[in-house]
């Protein structure tokens, strides 16, 4: 089941009516509901995965009691090791395992050494990645004595599989949202209202944006080979405005959908693409991973306490691993490499006290520029083709291939009108000033401009593409 799908629709006000109306005055009853409505959403997909959702959270819910129970070191460093190995193991085996298995048998190849082994071809389960990030962060705090194991498996289970989050984050940290479970919640109409614009902003950064630009993308990088220069420039420019505003839509659709429900979710993103170092695009971009890695890894590992050495390496090793999380795929590896190193040589400058005066407009323009660049190898299909692409982006394009990008566009001023529309809420989001002075407009504007955005989104949304999120894949 996808957001903007009928389905959800329907789905969602038979829950809030239910939630809100018999559950209204017991929080337990209401946990029990959130549970049974996340997996009947998450089961909508495949039924048979939901016995790996209901395996962690009994793993991770057991293993942290008896963390809890006991103060021996060795004891509670095994019972840790059964959550991570438990965890861990089924992320390999469902994501990894024939990644890894087919690139031993490549790299014996170069040695013209044939090696036959089996692989799995086994599905993917939908957000598999997000949740077990979550429930993993329940047994290390709780290992760290950061946090204490809750003896409610239901409020337990509504934390790991609550629907809004479920397959595509943002990754709660069980500190923030399990109390929330573990109290009761009353309704707030002003939360509601805010929780609906934001869903309302969502969807429109979903629809209007992310799928109207991705047949650009798609065009391009199905068939890198046909295409070059100007045309290869805009199809990689597009996919990043196409996964900004789809992952981003999706999480804002997300902690929009919890405040309904009276929770409050972490924000995910904040205007990224604004950043002016690549430093910075990571304090701003999919937050709740990037401080997931920070906090369980990159720190664990040593951070930026032991040598500088050591740190280069954590930092470089961190965004590897990161790069590993989002696909089982070399491009996803060369991604995050690419990242760590530019981070690193941030930290060469930062460590030899090197300062380079750039003016913030060219700074931001040049680190959109990488991020642009390193997206070709998150986009790209194989290593390949996301060479291929590179290679032709220096070819001067024909009208022929543009001519083919631009076919099947009803209107080229609708698209231009609508990013135009993006940017300026983009900017009027993140700027402080800009914000405070519509919020205290008279509310007839207000709500003209609420309405605007929900008009827009019924004649200029993209309704006749597969409705699908670029993140459930990972």
């Amino acid at each position: 089941m996808v957001f903007n799908s009928p389905v959800f629709v329907i789905f969602l006000i038979i829950v809030f009516a239910l939630y809100w109306g018999p559950f209204a005055k017991k929080y337990k009853a209401q946990n029990l509901l959130i549970v049974l409505a996340s997996y009947f959403f998450y089961g909508w997909w495949d039924w048979r995965f939901l016995s790996l959702l209901l395996f962690s959270s009994i793993i991770d819910f057991t293993t942290a009691i008896y963390i809890q129970q006991t103060n021996k070191k060795n004891t509670r460093k095994f019972l840790l090791g059964i959550s991570l190995v438990t965890n861990l193991g089924l992320l390999a085996v469902f994501k990894y395992y024939d990644f890894f298995v087919t690139s031993f048998i490549e790299a014996f190849s170069f040695f013209n050494i044939t090696l036959n082994a089996f692989t799995l071809n086994i599905i993917l389960p939908v957000g598999i990645s997000f949740y077990t990030f979550q429930t993993l962060s329940y047994t290390i705090d709780v290992y760290r004595k950061q946090l204490i194991a809750t003896k409610d498996f239901i409020a337990f289970s509504a934390f790991v599989s609550f629907f809004p989050q479920l397959v595509a984050g943002p990754i709660e940290r069980a500190t923030h949202l399990l109390p929330q479970f573990q109290k009761p919640r009353i309704f707030d109409n002003q939360i509601a209202i805010s929780g609906l614009k934001l869903m309302a902003w969502g969807f429109f950064k979903k629809i209007v944006i992310a799928d109207n630009v991705a047949r650009f993308v798609e065009i391009v990088y199905k068939n890198p080979e046909n295409f070059h220069g100007s045309a290869i420039i805009l199809g990689t420019l597009f996919f990043s405005i196409q996964i900004y505003c789809d992952f981003s839509g999706y999480s804002d659709i997300a902690i929009g959908c919890s405040r309904l429900f009276g929770f409050d979710l972490m924000k995910n993103f904040n205007a990224p693409y604004f950043a002016s170092s690549p430093r910075e695009f990571w304090r701003k971009w999919h937050i709740s991973l990037s401080t997931w890695f920070r906090d369980y890894l990159y720190i664990p590992l040593g951070g930026n306490k032991t040598t500088f050495r050591r740190t280069q390496f954590n930092l470089l090793l961190t965004f590897i691993i990161s790069g590993l999380w989002h696909g089982a795929n070399l491009t996803f590896v060369i991604w995050g490499y690419l990242h760590g190193m530019v981070m690193n040589l941030q930290n060469v400058f930062t460590h030899y006290k090197i300062k380079l005066v750039i003016p913030k407009p060219i700074a931001i323009l040049f680190t959109f520029l990488f991020i642009s660049f390193a997206w070709i190898f998150f986009r790209a299909e194989n290593v390949h083709d996301a060479f291929l692409i590179i290679n032709n982006m220096f070819h001067a394009s024909t009208k022929a291939e543009m001519d083919i990008l631009f076919k099947d566009l009803v209107s080229p001023l609708m698209l231009v009108a609508s990013l135009s529309l993006f940017l300026i809420m983009e900017v009027s989001i993140s700027n402080e000033k800009l914000r405070k002075l519509f919020t205290n407009q008279p509310a007839v504007i207000r709500w003209s401009g609420y309405y605007f955005i929900i008009f827009w989104i019924i004649i200029f949304g993209a309704w006749n593409v597969k409705p699908n999120f670029i993140y459930f894949q990972f």
